[in-house]
């Protein structure tokens, strides 16, 4: 009876922590902008689920980037896309050369749908946003997006991955929970 119990207490546990890892974190707040109208993300399908496709994909990311790091608004992010499309798509077609991919890129501005997604404490909720999407090859593989503007991309200037994430505060609502909980029940 006792095992029983335990198997049932897991079962339990699984359920609430995978439900409370679909929830949005408590601390973030909504996006202040409309989304419909003042918000541009940028959305990267990489061709495969391979290593060597999601590394490209992570490649055309770091080199498109740097480019949007002057847009001051919405419409100027826009419209950045809108006359510079055939730059932005020049330098994927390169990125993608000199990683030796077999596979070519495409560039789509329009609206697209996006699940909840938190970036930097800020809630933008699931809904049909405007986006830059750039599919490379089959666009098969797994994505990477982030916001264009307001700048949310979290990236340092020449594109990489921040080394030091100390501006940045990481939140778990399962550890959260847990804590919370089951604290002192041993």
């Amino acid at each position: 009876m006792k095992r029983k119990t335990i198997h049932m207490l897991h079962i339990c546990l699984a359920l609430v922590l995978g439900t409370a890892a679909l929830l949005p974190s408590p601390t973030a707040r909504p996006c202040q902008a409309e989304p419909e109208k003042e918000v541009l993300r940028l959305h990267i399908l990489a061709n495969s689920d391979s290593r060597q496709d999601q590394a490209i994909k992570l490649q055309v990311r770091d080199a498109l980037l740097p480019l949007f790091e002057s847009s001051e608004s919405y419409e100027s992010a826009r419209a950045f896309v809108l006359q510079h499309g055939a730059e932005l798509f020049s330098l994927c077609q390169k990125t993608l050369s000199a990683c030796h991919a077999s596979y070519g890129a495409q560039l789509l501005l329009g609206e697209t749908p996006f699940p909840d997604r938190t970036y930097q404490g800020i809630l933008f909720p699931a809904g049909v946003y405007d986006a830059l999407c750039v599919v490379l090859g089959e666009g098969a593989g797994h994505n990477w997006w982030c916001v264009l503007f307001p700048p949310l991309c979290v990236v340092t200037k020449d594109g990489a991955l921040p080394e030091d994430f100390s501006g940045f505060t990481f939140e778990s609502d399962i550890w959260a929970f847990l804590k919370k909980h089951f604290r002192g029940k041993r």
